[in-house]
């Protein structure tokens, strides 16, 4: 066995190898295993409600925040799918008057007047119908007026052309219009440290605005998240207490310009009085940060 030494400052690590085959080595340090969080970096909630019952009705009652809610690539593939069969089920109700009034076999003839002016199959009456839905304008093809259903079909379609827009559309604005994007460009320190400041034990880390609009009106909120059970032996598995970063002087007002810190003290009151240094390293709980504000440009 030989011995050595590795100089880093005025501080020396000493490190022991083996000459030979045999002897003893140091087992490698074990991983420390990556716990399950409650709420992701993103703001994301690992949460899943399973037996509530009527949990599929309760979504669809309110489908436009179901479809808020969705992930894109669901989104863009009910926009396209809905738009898809609303325009061919249009499409096939111009053919079907068409076909039930003749005008198919009679669209060459230029002493009969059809419902549709040369629409002949159904190709031309999809065409019709998307002129007609996009308001590009008549030319080729339009409707006469000999042909009352064909009236009421295309009022019909107005009505539900607007409301498959303001819906869809309306729905797509919003979810491109989420606040929730410009937390990305909110920083928060990777770690939290515990120090003296003041001449108080403090709990800090940092928050920062990478962008130059402002947050009006921040306010943070710091959760703790932890397991308890109550003098009465009731088990909480995700008790919620509130920790202190300024509620009572005003100091959980932000003015975020610049990187600011946030401390909450460890006093008598604080959840992490009785834990000592050892005790927190092994204990298992989750600090939740809100950050809550109106965004400047958009007044969300």
């Amino acid at each position: 066995m030989s011995a050595l030494r590795k100089k880093f400052g005025d501080d020396y690590q000493v490190v022991t190898t083996s000459s030979s085959g045999s002897g003893f080595s140091q087992p490698p340090p074990e991983k420390k295993r990556k716990r399950q969080r409650f709420v992701d970096k993103n703001g994301r909630c690992n949460v899943q409600h399973g037996n509530l019952g009527g949990e599929t009705s309760r979504y669809l009652s309110d489908l436009f925040t179901t479809l808020v809610d969705l992930k894109w690539r669901w989104n863009l593939f009910i926009f396209i799918l809905t738009y898809t069969v609303a325009w061919l089920f249009m499409a096939s109700m111009w053919w079907l008057i068409a076909y039930m009034r003749g005008d198919l076999n009679k669209a060459h003839n230029d002493q009969y007047t059809p419902c549709v002016a040369n629409v002949y199959n159904f190709p031309s009456a999809f065409l019709f119908f998307i002129e007609t839905e996009a308001t590009i304008g008549y030319g080729y093809r339009y409707i006469t007026d000999k042909c009352p259903e064909g009236i009421i079909l295309f009022l019909f379609q107005s009505i539900l052309g607007s409301i498959v827009d303001a819906f869809l559309i309306g729905c797509m604005f919003i979810k491109m219009s989420q606040p929730k994007k410009r937390a990305e460009t909110l920083m928060f320190s990777e770690h939290a440290a515990i120090s003296m400041r003041d001449g108080k034990l403090t709990l800090m880390f940092r928050v920062g605005n990478l962008r130059n609009s402002h947050m009006v009106s921040a306010q943070i909120r710091c959760k703790l998240l932890k397991s308890r059970q109550t003098p009465e032996g009731e088990f909480l598995p995700l008790d919620q207490l509130e920790l202190d970063v300024g509620f009572s002087t005003g100091a959980d007002q932000l003015f975020l310009v610049s990187p600011l810190t946030i401390c909450h003290v460890i006093d008598t009151k604080s959840p992490f009085y009785d834990l000592s240094q050892r005790s927190m390293q092994t204990e298992q709980f989750e600090i939740v940060v809100i950050l809550e504000g109106i965004v400047e440009t958009t007044g969300e």
